[in-house]
């Protein structure tokens, strides 16, 4: 199977849009609300931050070359929208709150990641297939393939000296409590709390 020639650059500029989006920019107002004390903006930044992990849970699984990782990737492009609009009394409490450039900043970063996430989620579905594929046939189909070099580059300046096997256990590990915990969210807490953050 011939790639096309732009699709490479395609799969880096992903990569370097998700740093700037789900990393960088959440990092940047996550410390910004810790100056401003904007309690509303700051319990939702840190939803996010927990939400998220399954994408730096993919890339180690990715790292590790490990299939799943292309589903959890996946559902984590989905979770990420659902987190940052989900809870009714946040949302209130921040469209209540003065004008100012931190509520302006964070609402533009909210519609742009979820924007983002939206569109890659689609944009990811045929790579899918690379889910249900073993270790071995992953590395030789060119479209998976081409999906592990980002991680792999990652590895090679982090964790040079650790082997990819080991990085890719410790996320397997690391989605096993995150699907716990998901579990006892919906199961459990959401009963409880519906769609109210503070469960009040």
């Amino acid at each position: 199977m011939t790639l096309p020639s732009w699709l490479p650059s395609l799969v880096w500029t992903d990569y370097r849009l998700a740093i700037l989006f789900t990393v960088l920019m959440p990092l940047i107002l996550l410390g910004w609300t810790l100056i401003a004390k904007a309690d509303a903006v700051q319990r939702l930044l840190i939803i996010y931050w927990r939400v998220s992990s399954l994408l730096a849970i993919a890339v180690y699984l990715l790292i590790g070359a490990l299939p799943v990782g292309f589903i959890a990737g996946w559902i984590a492009r989905i979770l990420i929208p659902v987190a940052l609009w989900f809870w009714a009394d946040l949302n209130e409490e921040i469209t209540e709150q003065p004008p100012s450039r931190l509520k302006l900043s964070f609402v533009s970063w909210r519609w742009a990641v979820s924007l983002y996430c939206g569109l890659g989620a689609i944009a990811q579905v045929p790579i899918l297939r690379c889910a249900l594929m073993g270790t071995d046939a992953l590395l030789k189909e060119p479209l998976c393939r081409l999906w592990l070099d980002p991680p792999w580059a990652f590895r090679e300046a982090f964790h040079a000296t650790t082997k990819p096997f080991f990085l890719g256990f410790l996320a397997l590990v690391g989605l096993a409590i995150y699907v716990v915990y998901l579990g006892y969210f919906v199961m459990v807490r959401l009963g409880r709390q519906g769609r109210s953050a503070t469960g009040q």
